[in-house]
């Protein structure tokens, strides 16, 4: 049985609020439930207990506090699926726990990659957030975005994937954001899977995106273990949202890779092939860049380029390029006008040209 008591007003002042958090107001933030079971997207207060990987805390702002052994914070329980950090669930219940991401999430760790030498960022849950003694606790999804009906074809839209995670993929949607922003359009940007976290956001605002949406705004810290209906559902709101703010084309980052579950399920999808026009596939090596290729038609989605983190070797570039007879736009490309306004056009008509000065 949990118990609701008021948050004490010397904590209230103290504690810092996570990049996960920024449309919830901090007003709402009144009582601390105790003794509850926590779900995916529930508010937690925790206090910091033994630092490890995760030093920083991103703010709503994105700037972000350094974290010190006694700091109070106000975070997300999300499940995180993080090949180069970690896989984490949400817990059974509010005992010690880690921080599993920097933007807010917090989870019980099952594995990490071997270059986490201090492990996670161990945390004491205090309590869930709630604005009433008598309401359950706040969750993410108290405060999505307000839905609006995406319509297909409306606006020309291209979707960013990758190999893997860390190849590359919003690198890529940064540079082509930019290319498109140099050429005078009104570009819209949106994450649909991941982990809660301000640096994509934030670098797509820095390249000249206008306008910036993820799947935080839809009411979720992660995306790991959501069903495909929940997928499909960030997706259309999302495409919908910036529809409804005017903007001229539209860019979609599909997080990790084209194994991990989630990402596979809404690149199979007969919902995904009706609102994306096109994909780029970012890669880290010419051998994932030719089975990414092979699973996105057996997937039946149409791949214009390859982009990514191969970039930094021209061997694997020119094996990829002969491999899969696609061309490979470096930053440099992504970010002309010509060639960024031209990948919202047909696959046809581009495919020569940027082969040729892909292999220059």
């Amino acid at each position: 049985m949990h118990n609701t008591t008021t948050l004490d007003s010397a904590i209230r002042q103290r504690m810092h609020i996570a990049y996960t958090l920024r449309r919830v107001p901090a007003q709402r933030l009144q009582y601390l439930i105790t003794g509850a079971r926590p779900k995916a997207g529930d508010l937690l207060l925790a206090r910091i207990t033994a630092l490890g990987h995760h030093r920083n805390l991103q703010r709503p702002d994105r700037s972000r506090k350094r974290l010190f052994v006694g700091d109070y914070v106000v975070v997300a329980y999300a499940n995180r699926y993080a090949s180069s950090q970690f896989e984490a669930v949400v817990p059974k219940d509010l005992g010690p726990c880690q921080l599993i991401a920097g933007g807010g999430c917090a989870g019980q760790v099952l594995n990490r990659h071997a270059r986490i030498r201090r492990g996670a960022t161990q945390i004491e849950p205090m309590g869930l957030l709630t604005d009433s003694p008598h309401n359950a606790p706040l969750n993410l999804a108290d405060f999505a975005v307000s839905q609006h009906p995406a319509a297909m074809g409306h606006t020309p839209t291209i979707a960013v994937v990758g190999s893997a995670m860390d190849s590359g993929k919003t690198t890529t949607a940064a540079y082509l954001a930019r290319g498109l922003h140099l050429a005078g359009m009104k570009v819209g940007y949106a994450k649909v899977t991941g982990t809660g976290a301000s640096g994509d956001p934030g670098l797509l605002l820095d390249a000249g995106a206008a306008e910036v949406v993820d799947f935080t705004d839809a009411g979720y810290a992660s995306t790991y273990k959501l069903p495909l209906s929940e997928c499909q559902a960030i997706l259309t709101d999302l495409i919908g949202c910036l529809q409804a703010r005017s903007c001229d084309a539209i860019i979609v980052e599909v997080a990790d890779g084209l194994l991990q579950s989630e990402t596979t399920q809404l690149l199979q999808s007969r919902l995904f092939s009706a609102y994306v026009d096109s994909t780029l596939l970012a890669s880290c090596d010419a051998m994932s860049a030719q089975c990414g290729v092979r699973e996105l038609k057996r997937f039946g989605v149409p791949c214009l380029a390859l982009c990514g983190a191969m970039e930094a070797s021209p061997l694997q570039r020119r094996e990829a390029v002969e491999a899969t007879g696609l061309p490979f736009l470096g930053t440099d490309l992504l970010a002309t006008p010509d060639i960024a306004t031209g990948l919202l056009g047909c696959r046809a008509a581009l495919r020569a040209p940027l082969t040729t000065v892909a292999v220059a």
